[in-house]
């Protein structure tokens, strides 16, 4: 079989990037190998997102990009994938005419025969949702694993509709893995070296809820952590509804499940989270954050914040300042608001220019940029144990990830990648830390 070139362009969120690897290890067996340069490849897939404002221009730009590629290469395969793809179907392949493949986000497993009829000159689009037996049976493993740290799906889809959110609509609704499946799966990335394992889903902590026969997501964590040669857990992304008890125990006594959690809050504001349809106040928002600080004393919190939200008013604002005070994230990805069509938020008046919108988000990413950095500095003469993951970013140094997910650069042989290392924190950044190996931990 000869060899053959695949580019992937993977936008958003890390199910996306999951996809993407799978996407990788099936295509494999049709001679396609990974390349970083497009010019290139024999296949350019697109894996998209559209859960931001401007996600489908963006693809757009890309493929107008990608179409002096298809010029010079008359074999070229172009495809678009994920949200985007599951969105538009159709009138993608008819806006534009060089374009080969699309498909959702519910038929990875139909891609390679897909391409086997894009080869002969055939163009498809298959974006029709299936059923959730079907679905059961349609995770393929990721092989050849190189990284340290994998991500496993454990879920997919969403139930909860939030009034700005587009994923039930291109995800489907909520479906849970069998845990045997899961656990296999962990267990042949174990066998291939991986030690840390990042349990993925829109709303993970719902798993299992649905499926009278699965244990809970919390169970499912003391199981994945009980798999020989996996020394770390983690698992994203969290609907702070679901943050049970029982799972915040597991931040307690499971060792190997890391001391840290993304735990979107949206809003620090009653009147904005009711708008959304988030399910939650921000008082009981808040004792989640409590019990699980007390749980796991030094726990890195992160999370999502929208700004201008309908209807958002100057005291709403507010509060989520106050919010972000009384928790005080780690890291905090930030977002102002864009209407998804199809949403129930879409339907709402919108009352703040982009101008004020801009202005609330440079608010609050000056005053997270104080709060992380904060945060950093508390670091300062720490030892931390370290997964080493790669080279540093200067000559001379390796990088590797804290329990808390912090990033520690420090001077470092390579041969060190690979392994835990406990190094001392000897300074702190904006975006990272620097730390020496520690002589005697």
């Amino acid at each position: 079989m000869n060899e053959k070139h695949l580019f992937i362009e993977t936008f958003g969120c890390q199910m996306n990037v999951n996809d993407s690897e799978r996407i990788v290890t099936m295509l494999a067996d049709l001679g396609y190998r990974p390349t970083t340069v497009p010019a290139d490849a024999d296949m350019i897939l697109l894996n998209t997102c559209s859960v931001r404002g401007g996600a489908e221009e963006k693809v757009y730009k890309r493929l107008s990009h990608f179409r002096s590629l298809k010029k010079a290469h008359s074999g070229l395969i172009l495809g678009v994938g994920g949200c985007v793809a599951q969105q538009e179907g159709d009138h993608l392949l008819q806006k534009f005419p060089f374009l080969d493949l699309v498909f959702g986000t519910h038929n990875l497993h139909l891609l390679p025969d897909m391409v086997r009829g894009a080869e002969k000159g055939e163009r498809r689009c298959e974006t029709a949702f299936i059923d959730n037996d079907q679905r059961l049976d349609l995770f393929p493993p990721v092989k050849g694993a190189s990284r340290l740290s994998r991500f496993v799906t454990v879920m997919q889809g969403c139930d909860n509709f939030c009034s700005y959110c587009i994923v039930p609509y291109v995800r489907g609704r909520e479906i849970s893995r069998r845990a045997a499946d899961i656990l296999d799966e962990v267990r042949q990335l174990a066998a291939e070296g991986v030690q840390e394992v990042v349990l993925l889903g829109q709303n993970v902590n719902s798993y299992g809820l649905k499926s009278a026969n699965e244990p809970t997501f919390a169970q499912l964590i003391r199981q994945v952590a009980g798999v020989e040669g996996i020394r770390r857990v983690r698992f994203t992304t969290s609907h702070p509804k679901d943050m049970s008890d029982e799972l915040i125990a597991c931040f307690a006594d499971v060792p190997k499940l890391c001391g840290q959690v993304h735990l979107p809050a949206q809003s620090g504001s009653d009147v904005v989270l009711s708008r959304m349809n988030r399910g939650y106040s921000r008082a009981a928002y808040l004792d989640r954050i409590r019990a699980l600080k007390a749980a796991r004393p030094g726990i890195a919190i992160t999370g999502d914040m929208i700004v201008g939200f309908p209807g958002e008013s100057e005291a709403d604002f507010e509060q989520t300042l106050t919010l972000m005070e009384e928790v005080r994230y780690a890291d905090l990805f930030l977002f102002v608001y864009s209407a998804r069509p199809g949403t129930k938020a879409a339907e709402l008046p919108e009352e703040l220019s982009r101008e004020q919108k801009v202005e609330r988000l440079e608010r609050l990413l000056g005053l997270q940029r104080r709060i992380t950095l904060e945060i950093n500095r508390s670091y300062l003469g720490t030892l931390q144990e370290l997964l080493v993951e790669g080279e540093g970013k200067r000559p001379g140094q390796v990088s590797g990830k804290a329990e808390s997910g912090r990033i520690v650069n420090f001077p470092g042989d390579p041969a060190l990648i690979g392994s835990f290392v406990t190094v001392r924190i000897v300074a702190a950044y904006q975006n990272s830390l620097l730390g020496e190996l520690a002589q005697n931990p």
